[in-house]
């Protein structure tokens, strides 16, 4: 089947961590023999800032590691049936313009013969709920929430029964332990400033707990200002700038340990969603500890997977625990290994859309007999 899937940018991963997810799902329905193409539009913010800090080197890295994977550009007036001409499956991603956004659900409700499924991966549903009301999706055939806190505000806005919760996972074919172990030293963070989403919890999970537990930090992200960097360095942590997504597992392969730090909205309205770190993380073999959240969904087997802390201190103590206890890493790092094989890889999600697509199939082949 083609599947034709509309991104902020696949090429780029500048402070866009959906790009890792959507990297890794669509390579995995392309290896079970679909016709699979994404589509940015030109001039897209993550794109333009990674060009401007990094210039044309990244894409070709890019191409280097996701040869199976094609990305075409389009204008905000490119003909949206010419893109789609053919396609069984449309899936439209929430940072997109919202004429694009209409103008599909146009073509699907004029008979466009494709399942139509808009993509909402971002907390704007409860940060910003009057922006994602301004979406017309009439015409969409259902949503894909990454979480099922999102899911359920989808219901309340009338989806019932089209609302499907589809995490996001580890793309494991690229995101795996070493072949071989080296040495590893020090703790590793990947993670974005933001717009101080979670300044105070990085101060009180991250910088404090590592330099009250002696543990050498290194930070890899974007978009930190100038003071957020000075505050980075009279805590000693050395910070890198943007680091590319394919490159995190050899970063986390030089380090003992990681840390989650999840932003608040993810802690106080939408519980039951970590960010993809997590999965990337697991699946590289890296103990990981993270600051408190409510897996409310059971994603993982939190206390075996990773260890989860409620206050700084503990996390200080946690950190200094992991440093001394080989068999807790090890441990660790089977557990989280093992969790992320059965239930959170790539693969499980490209299994999930398909039995979503052939659900949504059904009626629509039946209502045409």
């Amino acid at each position: 089947m083609r599947i034709a899937y509309f991104t902020h940018s696949l090429r780029s991963c500048w402070n866009h961590g959906n790009a890792h997810f959507l990297r890794g799902v669509l390579g995995e329905l392309v290896a079970r023999g679909h016709d699979v193409e994404a589509f940015e539009p030109e001039g897209a913010w993550s794109l333009a800032n990674l060009l401007r800090d990094h210039g044309a080197e990244p894409l070709r890295a890019f191409e280097r590691s996701y040869p199976d994977l094609r990305s075409t550009s389009h204008a905000a007036d490119a003909d949206v049936a010419e893109l789609v001409d053919g396609a069984d499956l449309v899936i439209v991603h929430e940072w997109n313009d919202v004429k694009l956004v209409s103008e599909l659900g146009r073509l699907r409700k004029r008979g466009g013969r494709f399942i139509l499924l808009f993509h909402d991966t971002h907390h704007r549903a409860v940060s910003a709920p009057e922006e994602m009301r301004s979406f017309d999706l009439d015409g969409y055939d259902g949503v894909l929430a990454f979480g099922e806190a999102i899911a359920e505000i989808y219901r309340e806005w009338g989806w019932a029964g089209r609302a499907f919760t589809w995490h996001e996972a580890a793309d494991i074919r690229r995101f795996h332990p070493p072949a071989q172990e080296g040495a590893r030293e020090g703790l590793i963070w990947i993670g974005n400033w933001g717009e101080d989403e979670r300044s105070e919890e990085i101060v009180d999970y991250l910088l404090r707990p590592a330099r009250d537990a002696a543990f050498p930090l290194d930070i890899y992200g974007v978009r930190y200002p100038d003071r957020a960097k000075r505050m980075l360095h009279d805590y000693g942590a050395r910070y890198h700038g943007w680091i590319a997504n394919a490159s995190a597992p050899d970063a986390f392969a030089k380090h003992v340990a990681t840390v989650h730090v999840p932003r608040r909205y993810y802690t106080q309205l939408l519980p039951g969603i970590p960010t993809i770190r997590v999965f990337e993380a697991l699946a590289c073999g890296i103990p990981l500890v993270s600051a408190p959240w409510s897996d409310s969904e059971g994603l993982f087997r939190v206390g075996e997977d990773f260890l989860m802390v409620s206050n700084g201190d503990e996390m200080a103590r946690t950190l200094r625990r992991l440093k001394d206890d080989a068999d807790l890493r090890e441990s660790l790092v089977a557990k989280g290994l093992e969790t992320i094989r059965k239930r959170h890889s790539c693969a499980h999600r490209a299994e999930e859309l398909m039995r979503i697509y052939a659900g949504l199939r059904v009626p629509e082949e039946a209502v045409a007999a």
